[in-house]
């Protein structure tokens, strides 16, 4: 339901103030009267307005400075200035002031309502001028989320009524979905854009030093802490943290963070105070947290409180009439990036590209057009400037190098084939395996020592 619009009528003289306040409730408006400058400084910053009428002279503060003023604690409030002493050089003033329009006294009552319907309307359209930008900026923009299928439309539909939310928000994909691009998108889309977006990779960062990454530490809490220091929730204050691959947390940080959700406040590592912290939260995750909350290996109450609004990102496998978008939006971009005239993927590179499973997604897409555009001595794309794994076919099992390979071979085999394919690159590795970096090092340290998992 649509509030009814509350309008701030500001003049010295009694009578002119009254009568205004009159007419204007009669139309149906909402309206606070001040006597002073000083007074309606006070009403806008004790509630929002939508818009102000102001009497050009007043004894304590001018309606000038009253305009000044309101633009730094309502900075879209539309002004408009009343004044007996009409003349063309104070019109000028006014609107180079800011103001919106400019009436001479004495008015006429329907050219007073007049104005007030123009005004309100103009900015109602502006409102809905920026949320309409801001949406498709959350649908295309941010380098970007890029598809015309149907899955990508449901999930650029869901970003555009989250955004404006500030909900938790839970984003589940396999790794290289864009679960952060998605983060990205719906916090330029919120009203907390102009604040900090910080992410905190969850997976990298050691469990000694997590804590007092996320929620700072005080002087003396233990050895090196020369100085007090604010932490990733504190910094990320007004805006949005980014919470990646939640999963990986170990229990003691699950109860922590589970605490500052609930109680919007942080305890730094050696401190006692609580401070107060206001932050949106978006959690993602390459796991499927309901079936570690079932095994125990993650908290009920936790998942609860982070699972409010859900964004499931599709793997490219199921999307794959994006990929001729997708690859294009790469090449443009490689191109832009080295200086160099878009080259084109050629009719066969193109079905090649679309008939690859992408076990690491979009990300896996990109770095082969990365690498291609790179490489290739030629303006067009060819099948034999992409690696051999995405020019192979699909449904050829590949070629186990022993007949007789236990299951634990068969896997360690794989691993170090993806890797040496990667040219050695853990992190693409990793990528492509569908698994986080921390796994696969925990995978390969596990064959350094000849360990059985």
């Amino acid at each position: 339901m649509t509030k009814t619009p509350l309008i701030a009528v500001v003049d010295d003289d009694q009578v002119a103030r009254e009568l205004l306040a009159e007419a204007l409730g009669r139309e149906g408006y909402r309206v606070r009267v001040a006597a002073s400058g000083e007074e309606c400084v006070r009403l806008a910053e004790a509630e929002p307005l939508d818009l102000a009428l102001v009497d050009l002279r007043m004894p304590d503060v001018d309606g000038l400075s009253v305009l000044k003023r309101l633009a730094v604690v309502q900075p879209d409030l539309p002004v408009v200035i009343l004044t007996a002493f009409a003349s063309i050089e104070t019109a000028i003033e006014a609107v180079n002031a800011g103001a919106y329009d400019y009436l001479s006294k004495p008015f006429r009552i329907e050219e007073i309502k007049l104005v007030v319907r123009r005004t309100l309307e103009a900015r109602r359209l502006a409102r809905e001028n920026v949320q309409y930008r801001q949406e498709l900026q959350a649908r295309y923009g941010l380098q970007a989320l890029i598809g015309q299928s149907h899955q990508m439309v449901e999930i650029y539909k869901l970003v555009a009524r989250v955004a404006q939310l500030d909900t938790t928000v839970l984003i589940q994909g396999e790794t290289g979905t864009g679960k952060e691009l998605v983060a990205r998108a719906i916090h330029a889309a919120s009203p907390r854009a102009s604040c900090p977006f910080v992410v905190v990779d969850c997976a990298a960062l050691p469990e000694a030093l997590f804590e007092s990454e996320l929620f700072g530490h005080e002087r003396g809490a233990f050895t090196g802490a020369v100085t007090a220091r604010r932490g990733l929730f504190e910094t990320s204050a007004g805006g949005t943290c980014f919470l990646d691959e939640i999963g990986e947390l170990t229990p003691p940080l699950q109860s922590k963070l589970l605490r500052t959700l609930q109680e919007h406040t942080i305890r730094r590592v050696g401190g006692n105070e609580a401070i107060p912290v206001n932050v949106r939260v978006i959690a993602a995750t390459n796991r499927e947290l309901h079936r570690l909350a079932a095994a125990g290996a993650f908290r009920d109450d936790l998942y609860y409180r982070l699972n409010v609004v859900t964004i499931a990102m599709p793997p490219l496998r199921e999307h794959p009439a994006d990929i001729p978008l997708l690859a294009q939006h790469f090449l443009e971009k490689f191109a832009r990036a080295g200086g160099r005239a878009v080259k084109r993927l050629a009719p066969e590179a193109l079905a090649v590209l679309t008939r690859h499973r992408w076990p690491g997604n979009v990300r896996e897409l990109e770095h082969s057009i990365e690498r291609a555009v790179a490489l290739s001595s030629s303006d067009t794309l060819l099948p034999d400037d992409f690696p051999p794994h995405v020019r192979s076919e699909p449904d050829r099992a590949p070629r186990l190098p022993a007949a007789a390979m236990t299951l634990e071979d068969v896997k360690r085999w794989y691993v170090n084939k993806v890797l040496e394919e990667a040219g050695s690159n853990k992190v693409r590795a990793a990528e492509v395996l569908g698994i986080d970096r921390r796994t696969l090092y925990r995978i390969l340290e596990r064959q350094d020592t000849g360990e059985e998992p």
